[in-house]
């Protein structure tokens, strides 16, 4: 939409860009841009709120996404203008699948949802997105904010479990199940986390080197204070054969917890951990290992 053949411009002076006298690399923008930009300055100076400014912006939106400042005159446009916002979902469709990565974007989306009030259409926008890159940080970031604005808790754990299946190195998706656990309305506690425990071993057996649920185990534990630890040791037994670095490394830390309470044994079985870990497989971390190692050695004392 060229807004130049839709509106009279005729009392607008446009401000021409001021890159100073002597710019070092100035960038050769497209005339239209440079056109557009400089009728986008004069009207945004007197803030004008209109229809030609609104099509303005829509112009320099399909030239350059990442227009932070053209989204915010947008934003304050469309509120002025009382437009119907359902539309103006449908425009943020159109580019977000040729810049799911475009944070301006998902940052504008967020707006207009909140004044809209009605999130019905945004998990499965955002599922879209996630079909073609299921790490999308924007995604998922813009997720967790619709989860906890609108309290959408319901369909998320059968999403994540979707995603798991699909790829169980999904990190996002790992880090959005201990999201939904911690900040959703069934809040994982010490009772809970024993029906938690075995789907998480779970998806170990299948990928032990696999860093993302070993990580995700640990941050459970921690959250709840669970102290029935010792299916950790059992779970490393029988996968010892993998020789995982994350395994060995959860070992550890399950280990310091119970040596930290008195439990000699743990202190023993710690430092030998450490020892594997710096002398074989983790050799690229051996300092770290050794450090931790001292620790160990430390509460002996």
């Amino acid at each position: 939409m060229d807004p130049f053949s839709l509106h009279n411009w005729e009392d607008i002076t446009p401000i021409k860009q001021d890159d100073g006298p002597n710019p070092l690399a100035p960038i050769a923008y497209a005339p239209d841009y440079v056109n557009a930009m400089d009728y986008y300055r004069a009207l945004a100076k007197v803030e004008e709120i209109s229809e030609r400014a609104l099509d303005l912006t829509s112009y320099i939106i399909e030239m350059n996404p990442a227009h932070y400042t053209v989204w915010i005159y947008r934003e304050k446009l469309l509120f002025a203008l009382n437009k119907d916002l359902t539309e103006e979902l449908d425009f943020i469709d159109e580019f977000a699948e040729e810049n799911p990565k475009c944070y301006q974007l998902w940052h504008h989306r967020q707006a207009v949802v909140d004044k809209l009030g009605d999130p019905s259409r945004e998990l499965n926008f955002i599922n879209g997105i996630l079909a073609d890159d299921s790490k999308n940080y924007h995604a998922w970031s813009y997720r967790q904010w619709v989860n906890a604005h609108f309290e959408l808790w319901d369909q998320e754990l059968s999403d994540i479990d979707s995603l798991l299946a699909a790829d169980i190195r999904n990190n996002s998706a790992w880090n959005q199940r201990f999201f939904v656990l911690t900040k959703g309305p069934n809040k994982l506690t010490t009772e809970t986390i024993e029906s938690e425990i075995p789907y998480v071993i779970s998806k170990i057996r299948l990928a032990p080197h696999n860093e993302s649920p070993w990580t995700y185990l640990r941050g459970i534990i921690e959250y709840t204070g669970y102290e029935k630890l010792d299916f950790i040791g059992d779970l490393c037994q029988e996968l010892k054969d993998s020789q995982s670095p994350y395994m060995f490394g959860t070992l550890v830390d399950i280990c310091e917890k119970k040596a930290r309470k008195g439990d000699k044994q743990s202190i023993d079985l710690g430092v030998a951990t450490c020892e594997r870990l710096a002398n074989h497989f983790d050799i690229i971390r051996k300092k770290y290992w050794l450090y931790r190692k001292e620790h160990f050695l430390s509460i002996a004392c």
